[in-house]
C-alpha cells in the first residue's frame, strides 16, 4: 500500500511547543516527523536563541534547520497578559503541551499544568528540564556537557589513561527529547482509555543515566566504575578499532558464531583451539596478546581488501567514516535519510531524513523549518481571532510574524 498524501500516525495531534535550543526542539521535531502539528511559540526579537548560531544559509541558522522541520512558528510575547492569554486559547484544543524552561517558570507565567488541566483536561504536559521537578539539583542550569558529566558518560568516554571526553554528539541534551516523545506517546495511549491527560517530568540527567545500560550494571554487580576503553568492548574481545595497512577497520565479534568466522577470515583457524582464546572469558583475559596477533595480520591487507574478506566471511565490521561520508553513503540515499526541501528563505537545503519508517505506507515530504512568526497569524486566526483583534495584538508587541521579525532585523 501506498498512502501518498499520509501526514503520519499522528496526524490529528496537535502539539504546543513552549521550547528551545536542544533538547525540547528535538523531541517535538520526532512528534513532528509522526505528523503531528508542531506549533512552535517564540518569543518576539530574535526568537529560539538557536536561530543566531552559525553557520547560516541565507541568514538561516544550520542549527535550527537541523530541529525545527515540519513546524510552524508563532511568534508570542509570554512576558505579557495577552500573549499567556493566547496560549490558553491554544491549549483549548491542543492534545500536546512541551515545554523545557527550569522547573518554577511555567508557574510564575500562570501556565503551569494545574491551570492549563483546568482549561483542557486532556492536555498530555511535557516539562523537560536539566535536572526534574524535584531533588536537591531541581534549579541549577544545565547543558549537554554538563548532563554528559554528572551522569557518569564523559567517565566512560575516551581512552584509557586519556583526558574526559565528551560524546560527539550531544546526547545529554538529545535524551530529552527521545524519553519526552516516547513518554507523550505513552499518554496519549492512556488518554483514550481515561479521557485525561497527564503531567511528565523529563530530566536530562535521568535519561543519560537510563543510557548507561550494561555500564550501571556492572557497577551494580562489581561494586567498581568502568573505565574508557576507546573502541574496545569493557567484556568481549575482539571488539573495536584494528590497523590496516592504509587505516583502521572496526571489527565487533559480539556473539561466538562471529569469533568463529573472524579467525577464519585471518587465516588463523588455530587461534579456536588455543586455550587462551577459546572462550569468551579466555580471549577478555589475554586480549592483549590477541590483540597482537590480529593487529599484526590486519596491518598486511588495505582496509578495502579486509572488507572484502570480512564480507566473504560474514563478520561484523566498518569503515571509520566521517560524518559527510556517512551521509553521502548509498545506503543513507537508498533510506532516504538525506532529503531535501525548499526554504522560503535559504532555499533548496538538504536534511537528515525521518529515521522512523512505516511498511507500506509513504508520509509526506518533509516540511521545511519556519521562519520566525511565519504561521502566527494564521493559527490565532484558525483559534477565532479575528483580524481586527490579531492587529491589535501585533501594534501592542503581543504577536508577531514573518514580516515584523524582519523589521526587527
Amino acid at each position: 500500500m501506498d498512502d501518498s498524501g499520509w501526514a503520519g500516525p499522528l496526524a490529528d495531534i496537535t502539539v504546543l511547543d513552549l521550547t528551545r535550543v536542544l533538547a525540547g526542539p528535538y523531541g517535538t521535531m520526532l512528534l513532528g516527523d509522526l505528523g503531528a502539528q508542531i506549533l512552535k511559540v517564540e518569543p518576539p526579537g530574535k526568537g529560539d536563541d538557536i536561530r543566531m548560531m552559525a553557520p547560516f544559509v541565507n541568514g538561516e541558522s544550520h542549527y535550527f534547520i537541523a530541529l525545527n522541520r515540519n513546524k510552524k512558528s508563532l511568534v508570542i510575547d509570554l512576558k505579557k497578559p495577552e500573549g499567556v492569554q493566547a496560549i490558553k486559547d491554544l491549549v483549548r484544543t491542543a492534545d500536546v503541551l512541551v515545554e523545557n524552561y527550569r522547573p518554577g517558570v511555567m508557574d510564575s507565567l500562570g501556565l503551569d499544568y494545574e491551570t492549563l488541566a483546568r482549561i483542557n483536561p486532556r492536555l498530555v504536559y511535557c516539562s523537560i528540564s536539566g535536572f526534574g521537578a524535584y531533588g536537591p539539583m531541581r534549579d541549577k542550569p544545565s547543558f549537554d556537557i554538563v548532563t554528559q558529566a554528572l551522569s557518569g558518560a564523559m567517565s566512560v568516554n575516551g581512552s584509557p589513561g586519556g583526558p574526559p571526553e565528551k560524546l560527539g554528539i550531544p546526547l545529554g541534551d538529545m535524551v530529552g527529547g527521545i524519553y519526552g516523545s516516547v513518554a507523550i506517546l505513552s499518554a496519549l495511549h492512556e488518554r483514550g482509555a481515561t479521557g485525561r491527560g497527564r503531567h511528565i517530568d523529563i530530566s536530562l540527567l535521568d535519561g543519560m543515566m537510563g543510557m548507561l545500560g550494561y555500564l550501571a550494571q556492572v557497577y551494580f554487580v562489581t561494586g567498581k566504575s568502568p573505565t574508557p576503553v576507546g573502541t574496545r568492548h569493557p567484556n568481549i574481545a575482539p571488539y573495536g578499532a584494528y590497523p590496516a595497512a592504509d587505516g583502521h577497520l572496526i571489527v565487533a565479534c559480539l556473539t561466538e558464531v562471529f569469533w568463529l568466522n573472524f579467525a577464519k577470515a585471518l587465516g588463523r583457524p588455530d587461534f579456536l583451539d588455543d586455550p587462551r582464546f577459546d572462550t569468551y572469558r579466555h580471549r577478555l583475559d589475554n586480549r592483549e596478546a590477541l590483540e597482537d596477533e590480529i593487529n599484526a595480520i590486519m596491518r598486511r591487507r588495505t582496509v578495502a581488501e579486509w572488507r572484502h574478506i570480512l564480507d566473504e566471511y560474514d563478520v561484523p565490521h566498518a569503515p571509520i567514516l566521517s560524518v559527510g561520508d556517512a551521509l553521502e553513503s548509498a545506503h543513507a540515499h537508498a533510506r532516504e535519510m538525506v532529503v531535501t526541501t525548499e526554504h522560503p528563505a535559504a532555499g533548496a537545503i538538504r536534511m537528515v531524513g525521518r529515521p522512523i519508517k512505516f511498511v507500506g505506507a509513504r508520509q509526506d515530504p518533509l516540511a521545511p523549518p519556519p521562519c520566525l512568526g511565519e504561521h502566527t497569524r494564521q493559527v490565532l486566526a484558525q483559534a477565532g481571532y479575528s483580524a481586527e483583534r490579531l492587529d491589535a495584538l501585533q501594534r501592542a508587541g503581543v504577536i508577531g510574524d514573518a514580516s515584523s521579525a524582519d523589521a526587527d532585523d
